[in-house]
């Protein structure tokens, strides 16, 4: 008899396969559970285990491995994206540039987001941007609880978008909006995009898939099954996220080195920490 799992997987190109039926196992059903949008369940997984198998954002699965939550990662990456559209400034009060941050008024909705690590780490490291001169605004606190939050808190019920267009903020971090009055903070998005990726070779990793440990530890062939199926799933979208192990390690130690330097985890990871004796393989064989 199968085993059913609770199962938290937003609707991408990679998993629309695996959620509409179309691939069957015998080891494991699944029963889906919807939040809308995805992100909402991440708090529930790294402080409950909510749920048996779920989508998960690196940054927070690197930040819940740090206070040993027991979780287990899968190879399998289900959202990678170029992050640079997703910083905007609002151009009414003149040209803002990535290096003009300094000592600015930064909103983003968490600190800990993944998008948001991912751009401070450009910021910084790409741009020489000093993130600890940044007076950053925040409208959410972290998935994982134990994480401590320095920064200022948002007055309650004011959108972040709303925050930037009445000037209370110079510039957001993981925001894309049209708006005329809304510039991205990078000029040439896709240029950017393009000098980056001819730099780094990788794109950005932005979720990826978990279990609960005690699922992995008591059935280990239900890990091996969900990486079957997610692989199954993806290659069934042309338009799926596709990473070498080479490139998935790349991108992951540079999410790593980010979230260190960010201070978001207590110390940098090696790739290889990620997994264990049942995903190692996987992750060799992606």
């Amino acid at each position: 008899m199968a085993m059913r799992l609770r199962t938290l997987l937003g609707d991408h190109p990679g998993t629309a396969a695996l959620k509409s039926g179309a691939l069957k196992s015998d080891l494991i059903e699944f029963d889906f559970v919807d939040y809308s949008p995805t992100n909402r369940g991440f708090k529930p997984m790294v402080r409950e285990q909510a749920f048996d198998v779920a989508e998960l954002a690196i940054v927070t699965y690197l930040m819940a491995k740090s206070f040993d939550k027991p979780l287990v990662l899968l190879p399998d990456v289900v959202v990678a994206r170029f992050q640079h559209g997703y910083a905007l400034y609002n151009s009414r009060h003149g040209t803002l540039k990535p290096a003009d941050l300094n000592g600015r008024r930064v909103g983003i909705r968490s600190f800990t987001t993944t998008t948001g690590a991912w751009l401070r780490g450009i910021l910084a490291n790409d741009y020489g941007v000093d993130l600890d001169s940044i007076d950053w605004v925040t409208f959410e606190d972290a998935h994982v609880a134990e994480y401590k939050d320095t920064t200022k808190r948002a007055p309650a019920g004011k959108p972040i978008v709303q925050m930037l267009l009445d000037g209370e903020l110079d510039a957001v971090l993981g925001e894309k909006v049209e708006h005329p009055d809304l510039k991205p903070l990078f000029a040439e998005v896709a240029a950017e995009e393009k000098a980056w990726f001819a730099k780094y070779g990788i794109a950005p990793i932005n979720h990826m898939v978990v279990v609960k440990r005690e699922l992995k530890a008591q059935h280990p062939e239900v890990a091996r099954e969900l990486h079957r199926l997610l692989v199954e799933s993806a290659r069934a979208a042309p338009s799926a996220p596709r990473f070498t192990p080479d490139e998935m390690r790349r991108s992951l130690g540079l999410i790593i080195r980010y979230a260190a330097q960010q201070a978001l985890i207590s110390r940098e990871f090696s790739v290889d920490e990620l997994f264990d004796d049942v995903t190692r393989p996987l992750f060799a064989g992606t």
